[in-house]
């Protein structure tokens, strides 16, 4: 069995615990910032293709106290690294370190490629390792003195679905998109909108969700070119994710007052592959309506830190605060926001509030319901 670590944004680990466990790995553990998991080798791949609200995938190879640089590289050089990196194989080093002995990055990088790179070369017989095949990302974390080291599988960040090619200003990170989406209990029935869709993220993660598409599909994961991880372990997990689409007809919407945050979403929902699950209009927030008894709104309004003047994003605000109380009583509401101020300006407590982080920016979700 192999141990798994996957990191996550702040707030969105019991969702990613959650998503690990209807894949059936077993061990569970949710931590701060991260999910522990055991599996198989083929859960490598269906790890990387199905989770919608990890940022990656890393295979745990070691752990051990390390409060001195000959203790770090004594325990990074009893790693069989020539089980993972073959003759070729490219090793970059990087990493962390948190409240311990060892605080310097730099030097712990060096010291854990020192020790990779003398080890790979006694097994291959080589005094320079040529690095001209194919990536094996090494990362380190050494937290109060214990280090542990992996291997990073994904590649780019999980929340790269490869739908994103381009984007407007502040956009949203597409796991926490569908973090919000899945706190909103949407599962493909009732109405879904978002009134604020910038570049069409909420929405798309939306429409993924409802067809019940795993997020992975459309990418490429550094571990697909190992060679130690057969290629039927991908055409499996594939296969299997494929099998849980369905098709049906839903009713999601996107709208944004910029035509061109709007042009952008709709060529992002085509790459997504789900243009005829979604609408996007350019539309103004202030005459947004809701029709049906049940349904949700989940969306994301500028901040006033970067979009927009602040006072301009507090008279949105306002106006949505206003047209929330025409809202169908059945309805739920979850605006992502940073003000700090956002429920005075919206005129209403909410009663739920989540702390939750868009990149670097510390937001709050807060949670409506009529």
């Amino acid at each position: 069995m192999l141990t798994y670590a996957i990191p996550c944004l702040f707030g969105l680990e019991g969702l990613v615990g959650d998503e690990v466990r209807r894949l059936g790995l077993s061990d569970v553990q949710v931590e701060n910032g991260r999910v522990l998991c055991r599996g198989s080798e083929g859960d490598l791949p269906r790890l990387n293709l199905n989770l919608r609200c990890g940022e990656r995938v890393l295979l745990a190879l070691a752990s051990f106290p390390a409060r001195s640089f000959e203790a770090l590289f004594q325990g990074a050089s009893a790693v069989p690294w020539e089980d993972y990196v073959p003759r070729d194989g490219q090793f970059p080093v990087k990493g962390h370190a948190l409240d311990s002995q060892l605080h310097s990055v730099p030097d712990c990088q060096r010291i854990v490629k020192k020790a990779a790179a003398e080890r790979l070369g006694r097994v291959y017989g080589l005094e320079r390792l040529p690095e001209t095949g194919v990536k094996y990302q090494i990362q380190f974390g050494i937290m109060k003195d214990q280090c542990t080291l992996y291997l990073d599988t994904s590649g780019p960040g999980l929340h790269k679905r490869g739908y994103r090619a381009v984007g407007v200003e502040a956009p949203l990170r597409e796991t926490l998109a569908a973090a919000m989406v899945l706190l909103s209990r949407f599962r493909g029935r009732d109405p879904f909108r978002d009134p604020f869709c910038g570049s069409g993220t909420i929405a798309i993660e939306a429409a993924l969700i409802a067809k019940g598409r795993a997020p992975g599909l459309d990418r490429s994961f550094d571990a697909q070119r190992w060679a130690w991880l057969p290629s039927r372990c991908w055409v499996e997990a594939a296969g299997e994710a494929m099998d849980g689409e369905y098709d049906g007809t839903y009713d999601i919407w996107g709208g944004d007052v910029d035509p061109r945050a709007v042009r952008i979403a709709r060529e992002n929902a085509v790459k997504a592959g789900v243009e005829d699950l979604v609408r996007f209009d350019a539309a103004d927030v202030k005459k947004f309506r809701c029709q049906g008894e049940y349904g949700q709104i989940v969306t994301n309004p500028p901040y006033g830190e970067r979009l927009m003047e602040k006072e301009e994003a507090e008279a949105l605000y306002r106006a949505f605060g206003a047209i929330y109380r025409s809202v169908p009583p059945k309805w739920r509401v979850l605006v992502l926001t940073s003000h700090p101020d956002f429920e005075t300006f919206f005129g209403r407590r909410a009663e739920k509030k989540r702390k939750l982080y868009n990149g670097m920016i510390k937001c709050d979700l807060y949670q409506f319901a009529r």
